[in-house]
C-alpha cells in the first residue's frame, strides 16, 4: 500500500516538472522510509498507521548513523513533503509532520572558477575541428547565460535573438525567462552553426548534437565539459554546474543587482541567489586578510 502511495507521489512530482535527479533522490529516501515501516509495523504497514512516535524512531535511527545535519534535514524534508501531499490528497486525515523542525546547517558555498580560470577554460577548445567549435559554443553559452546542463541540452537555435542579444529559456518548473547573451557566445554559436550540418543532425532545431547527429543529452554534455574543467580547476568539487556558479559570482563581484541575477538564473526565491553574496563576501575577506596592511601586521 505504501509503495503505491510513493509511486503516485513520485508521479505527482514529475507532473510538476521537478528535475529527475531530485525525483531519484526522493525515491531513494522514501524507499528507506518504506523499508523501515515494513520492519516496524509488519502487516499493519500503511501511511494511515504511521504515528509521530514511529517518525521519531525512524529519524532516531538515522541520527545514530552520524549523518550530517544537512543529510538529516534532507531526509526529514522528503518525509514532510510526502505527508503534506498525502494530507492534501485526503489519503491521511492529519499531517503528522506539520510543525516538525529541521536541524540547522551552514549552506555549502558554491564552487566556482575565478575569472582567469574561466578565460583559460573558454580558450581551450580552440577551432581546430568541428568538435572544437561545438564545444567552445557550449562553454561560451553556459558562461554567458548561466545555463543549467538540461537547458543547454534542450536549447534550440530559434530561442536565440542574435540582433537583440537575448535567449528565451524554459527552465525548472517550466518557467520561462529571457537572459542576455553576450557577443562572444553569439559569435561562437554562429561559427558552430555554419558547420553543424557536417554532423548530419537528426533534429533540425536542437542546437548541440553528437558525432552521430543525435542531440547531446545531459550526461554527454557533462562528460564533454568535465574534460575541459579537469584541465583548469584546482578546486575540489568543481563540476559543469560550477560554470553557472561562476556566472552568478562574477556578475555580483562586478556590482550586478542581486534581483537581476536571480531573474537571470531563474531562481524562485531570492534567498537561493543570496548564497552567491556569501561567496563574494568570503572572497572579499580573504583578499582583505592577504592585502590590508593592518591585518598583515598581526601575522
Amino acid at each position: 500500500m505504501i509503495t503505491k502511495n510513493i509511486k503516485k507521489y513520485l508521479d505527482y512530482l514529475r507532473a510538476r516538472d521537478l528535475a529527475e535527479n531530485t525525483i531519484i533522490s526522493y525515491q531513494k529516501e522514501l524507499k528507506d522510509f518504506c523499508e523501515f515501516l515494513d520492519n516496524a509495523l509488519g502487516e499493519k504497514s500503511c501511511v494511515q498507521t504511521v504515528s509521530k512516535n514511529i517518525l521519531k524512531a525512524y529519524f532516531g535511527k538515522a541520527m545514530a548513523q552520524n549523518l550530517s545535519n544537512r543529510s538529516m534535514a534532507h531526509k526529514m524534508v522528503v518525509v514532510k513533503e510526502f505527508f503534506a501531499y498525502l494530507f492534501k490528497e485526503k489519503i491521511v486525515t492529519q499531517n503528522i509532520t506539520a510543525g516538525m523542525k529541521l536541524p540547522k546547517f551552514s549552506p555549502h558555498l558554491p564552487v566556482f572558477l575565478d575569472k582567469k580560470q574561466m578565460e583559460t577554460l573558454l580558450r581551450i577548445p580552440g577551432d581546430k575541428d568541428k568538435f572544437a567549435l561545438r564545444n567552445k559554443a557550449i562553454l561560451e553559452l553556459m558562461y554567458s547565460c548561466g545555463l543549467r546542463i538540461s537547458e543547454v541540452a534542450a536549447c534550440k537555435m530559434e530561442q536565440i535573438d542574435f540582433k537583440k542579444g537575448l535567449i528565451d529559456l524554459i527552465g525548472k518548473g517550466n518557467k520561462q525567462r529571457i537572459v542576455p547573451i553576450g557577443k562572444p557566445a553569439r559569435d561562437a554559436i554562429l561559427q558552430y552553426w555554419h558547420i553543424r550540418s557536417s554532423f548530419a543532425p537528426k533534429d533540425p532545431q536542437i542546437l548541440f548534437v553528437s558525432k552521430s547527429g543525435l542531440p547531446l543529452d545531459a550526461d554527454q554534455l557533462r562528460q564533454i565539459i568535465s574534460r575541459y574543467l579537469d584541465l583548469v580547476a584546482d578546486t575540489k568539487g568543481c563540476t559543469p554546474h560550477s560554470i553557472r556558479h561562476s556566472f552568478a559570482t562574477h556578475l555580483l563581484d562586478a556590482g550586478a543587482d542581486l534581483k537581476a541575477v536571480q531573474e537571470m538564473l531563474g531562481h524562485s526565491s531570492l534567498s537561493t541567489t543570496e548564497i552567491y553574496t556569501h561567496v563574494s563576501l568570503s572572497k572579499l575577506k580573504e583578499s582583505y586578510k592577504k592585502n590590508h596592511p593592518r591585518d598583515k601586521m598581526k601575522k
